[in-house]
């Protein structure tokens, strides 16, 4: 990964929300409507004491039954699974260890909610229960992300999700001469849809840009950074305005009734577009359904290499249980059967969302998300990787965030206005946000400055 040791990090979410309610609306994979029976699994350690596991996700009942009754029947211990609220997490921890305060308490959560815990001093550092689970086959990039005052560990990955791309089989005959699906260019992409224009009259590139689409994150977290190294502090650069005039061109090939798309499955299964991207949520259905049809494959790269966004969740002890060491045992068990191979695999298979282990999803796992979780570690593993966070803080202020990058969008390349101009009038009111809630700048960005500052 490019941005890799010296600092990157995660989608720990989503408009700043829990992975189960990615953005907006997170849906659940039709193959999790009954529970996969998984291989025998043994784990030789057993907690004293009940453990409270505190949870920002699998909140959906579903989900949650499935925590309670799937992923956690062979952990020989009682486990508490209590989802919640991202807004009440460190009052449920406070609420939790004052009522006992030699608990065993485990919490989950989004990286997002993990790094406004550890700035509020709720967590403790995790680096001696880090070393036990080191034979885990973590990639150091998502390890890197938990270190929040650059030396200590402060959770350990949990869950990930991400975006990726989707192609209809039929699509792949039209790829650009010398072209790969695991090193497509962006130009190249735009190659491959004219290619299929041109001999069918077919716009079959499509893109999740209706009201509950996810499109804003396609430019946060994937154009933007491939074009400028950049998610917002070159939000108006000279690399900015040629990203947008590339997009206003790859956008003539792009089929028009993206403009009403949530999600791009039912377009993908329906032959209406052969080449989407979206997030795996919201892919599943249409590789479930049609698993031999369709290629699932890491988003293409830029000029400054492959931007992408990863969502990733974490398992952290709270700070008050630093002189409970039994308590701090118990729940450290908990964690190292949660990032157990076979658990990992589990978690997906019954939920959808994807290992932190490389290597976690085997023969076993359904071919659909095997599909998908090669495309995701090959997006996280490319060495010309740009992993970009999903924004931090902005609380109330994210759909307006978001609701900028649409705009731009929709002034660029759908009303023909000036590029520039609308650059310059929009990079001021996403800094007017970034102001008032006195941000950070978040990766690949990086500065001294807070609030950050847009160039």
């Amino acid at each position: 990964m490019k941005k890799g040791g010296s600092g990157i990090l995660l989608i720990a979410a989503a408009c700043m929300l829990s992975m189960s309610a990615l953005t907006c609306s997170r849906q659940a994979p039709a193959a999790t409507a009954t529970t996969v029976r998984a291989e025998p699994f043994s784990f030789s350690q057993r907690p004293t004491a009940d453990i409270t596991f505190l949870s920002t996700q699998l909140n959906p009942v579903e989900e949650a039954w499935k925590m309670r009754n799937a992923i956690l029947k062979d952990f020989p211990g009682t486990v508490i699974f209590r989802p919640n609220d991202n807004a009440y997490l460190l009052e449920l921890i406070d609420s939790e260890l004052k009522k006992n305060p030699s608990a065993s308490v485990l919490v989950g959560a989004l990286h997002g909610d993990l790094k406004s815990l550890y700035e509020r001093g709720a967590l403790q550092p995790l680096n001696g229960h880090y070393q036990q689970l080191n034979a885990r086959d973590i990639s150091q990039d998502l390890m890197q992300l938990s270190r929040f005052n650059g030396r200590d560990t402060f959770y350990i990955p949990w869950m990930q999700a991400s975006f990726v791309m989707a192609a209809n089989k039929k699509a792949l005959p039209y790829l650009p001469k010398g072209a790969s699906l695991d090193s497509l260019t962006y130009l190249q992409l735009q190659e491959w849809a004219a290619n299929i224009y041109k001999k069918t009259s077919k716009k079959a590139l499509g893109f999740p840009a209706g009201e509950k689409g996810l499109m804003h994150r396609f430019f946060q977290g994937y154009l933007y950074p491939s074009f400028t190294d950049s998610t917002l502090l070159k939000f108006r650069t000279p690399a900015a305005a040629a990203m947008w005039d590339y997009f206003k061109r790859l956008w003539s090939y792009v089929q028009p009734s993206s403009l009403v798309y949530s999600t791009m499955s039912e377009p993908l299964l329906i032959d209406e577009v052969w080449i989407a991207w979206d997030h795996t949520a919201r892919l599943t259905k249409a590789f479930q359904e049609r698993p031999d049809d369709f290629v699932a494959f890491p988003a293409p790269k830029g000029p400054k290499g492959r931007g992408f966004l990863a969502v990733i969740s974490g398992l952290a002890l709270p700070t008050a249980e630093a002189n409970n060491a039994q308590g701090n045992a118990n729940a450290a068990m908990l964690m190292d059967y949660l990032t157990q191979p076979a658990i990992q695999e589990r978690t997906l298979t019954e939920t959808g969302f994807f290992p932190v282990l490389n290597g976690a999803a085997s023969d076993a796992t359904p071919v659909y998300l095997r599909n998908l979780d090669k495309a995701i570690k090959a997006q996280m593993n490319a060495k010309d990787s740009i992993l970009t966070l999903m924004p931090i803080g902005l609380g109330d202020q994210a759909g307006n965030y978001n609701s900028y990058f649409m705009l731009t969008f929709s002034e660029i390349v759908l009303e023909g206005k000036d590029i520039q101009g609308v650059l310059d009038r929009n990079a001021k009111k996403l800094q007017d946000i970034i102001d008032k809630e006195n941000l950070e700048c978040w990766l690949p960005d990086t500065s001294a400055e807070k609030p950050c500052k847009i160039e």
